[in-house]
This record gives structure tokens, C-alpha cells and sequence, in this order.
């Protein structure tokens, strides 16, 4: 588990768990400017261990800025061909932006972390 403490107070936390061969982030707290590039190590650390898939899990996730999209899209690049790379989504502050960028149309997002796993 991680938690960042920043200097103006904004945090994000990430939990990596193993179910089978993915790897899951569960994420919360803010992402912006600010937390971004943390957020995106974690994510690209995730990756290094070469899951068969990853799930980044944003439902306690209270703000996605245009940082957090660009970390998103980073990772899945960087997954390519040999790590599926999914995200669960469901409130409006997480998936409106995903939607509103057309995301929603590369990345695949789920509900649930249970749909994401299940494919």
C-alpha cells in the first residue's frame, strides 16, 4: 500500500492485489497535476511485473483531471500487446471524463471490479 502526503495536502493512495494473474489498483483520493505522476509510477510499476491483466479500479477515485487521463493513457500503451489494461469506473466523476475524451472507446471500463476480472 502506498499513500502519498503532498506538500498542499492533496493525496492519492493505491493498493495493488493480486487475484489470479491480474493485478489490481485500487485507487482513491484526487488525481490531478499534482498526483498524476505519482499515479502513473504506480501504474507503470504494476506493469513491470507483467500481469496477464491490470484493473485500475477508480471507484474511490473524488476528482480525474486531464493528468490522471494522460497516466491512464500512458499505462495502456504501455501494456500493449501482453497485459489486458482495464479500468472500473462508475461514478460520474470518473467515467464522465473518460466518456468526454472518448477513452471509454480505446480502454475498456467496467462497473465492477468483478466484470473487469471476468472480462
Amino acid at each position: 500500500m502506498s499513500q502519498g502526503e503532498l506538500p498542499n495536502g492533496q493525496t492519492v493512495r493505491v493498493v495493488v492485489e493480486k487475484q489470479g494473474e491480474a493485478a489490481v489498483l485500487a485507487v482513491s483520493g484526487e488525481i490531478d497535476m499534482v498526483t498524476a505522476p505519482e499515479f502513473e509510477e504506480h501504474l507503470l510499476n504494476a506493469l513491470r511485473g507483467k500481469p496477464g491483466t491490470l484493473i485500475v479500479d477508480l471507484c474511490d477515485v473524488d476528482f480525474l483531471g486531464s493528468a490522471g487521463l494522460s497516466a491512464l493513457v500512458s499505462a495502456y500503451r504501455q501494456a500493449g500487446d501482453e497485459t489486458k489494461f482495464r479500468v472500473v469506473a462508475k461514478s460520474s466523476t470518473t467515467v464522465r471524463p473518460l466518456q468526454l475524451t472518448g477513452l471509454d472507446q480505446q480502454i475498456p471500463v467496467f462497473a465492477s471490479r468483478e466484470e473487469a476480472l471476468a472480462g
